[in-house]
């Protein structure tokens, strides 16, 4: 009986301890004080009352305090989190008059999760998906040109992914597999760090496979590029040597 007394009095004690850490204030008050923090940088305790108005779920501030928790996560460099909430706005509150904002942010988000080139790049790819919904939703948006960089560093980075590969599978003397990837960067026709590295990888590749004519013509392609790198430099030795097997024949 006494133990069963003691319990009952433990759950009376908590229920009371947690009624007095409920914040009944109305929800223009705590949202005064949320947006006060916003501004003070202080994102950690505004993102608290944020979520306490969106949890009532009875207010017009609703949608506002929604797309600010997700601000706070976003300024705060939590981009996974921030993501979340964006998208819950878009979910929620589609016809916001700053749902432009939660589509471009939810690309920067991805980009910033994306990872470094020689890991996959799930995130990469979905940031370009994101930032090209944005566009297509919003083509006459301020940030159109920002949203379109965005897009060609992401896309500059699968290239690299495709370089890293290309690379590992020559340093792997797979040079079947090496020169399927670093193909893909040539046919592109860019002028770039990518494109030189991988045309010196593919001269040397041929080289061994003693098809000196290839080999030729992609280390022209790299002199004729880049004539003041040190690829270049290593291009002119490589031909130097081609050149040398060729006149022994």
């Amino acid at each position: 009986m006494k133990k069963y007394i003691f319990w009952i009095l433990v759950i009376l004690f908590t229920f009371v301890a947690c009624s007095k850490n409920v914040d009944n204030r109305p929800a223009e008050e705590k949202m005064a004080e949320a947006d006060a923090l916003f501004n003070k940088k202080k994102y950690t305790k505004a993102a608290i009352l944020y979520q306490d108005i969106i949890f009532e779920r009875t207010t017009l501030l609703t949608s506002v305090a929604q797309m600010k928790l997700a601000d706070c996560y976003y300024e705060d460099d939590k981009y996974y989190d921030a993501r979340l909430e964006y998208e819950q706005m878009i979910k929620l509150f589609p016809d916001n008059e700053k749902i432009s904002d939660a589509y471009y942010r939810i690309g920067v988000c991805y980009f910033e999760e994306s990872l470094p080139s020689h890991y996959t790049q799930e995130e990469t790819n979905s940031a370009i998906n994101a930032f090209n919904i944005f566009l297509d939703r919003f083509p006459n948006d301020v940030r159109k040109d920002k949203a379109i960089r965005y897009i060609q560093e992401c896309q500059y980075k699968l290239l690299k992914k495709k370089y890293e590969n290309g690379r590992i599978y020559y340093k792997m003397q797979d040079y079947s597999a090496s020169l399927l990837y670093l193909q893909e960067i040539m046919d592109l026709g860019n002028t770039n760090e990518l494109d030189m590295n991988s045309h010196f990888i593919a001269a040397s590749i041929y080289k061994y496979w003693k098809q000196y004519d290839i080999s030729k013509a992609h280390l022209a392609v790299v002199l004729d590029r880049y004539p003041d790198t040190k690829i270049a430099k290593k291009a002119k030795k490589l031909l130097f040597k081609i050149k040398e097997v060729e006149g022994n024949h």
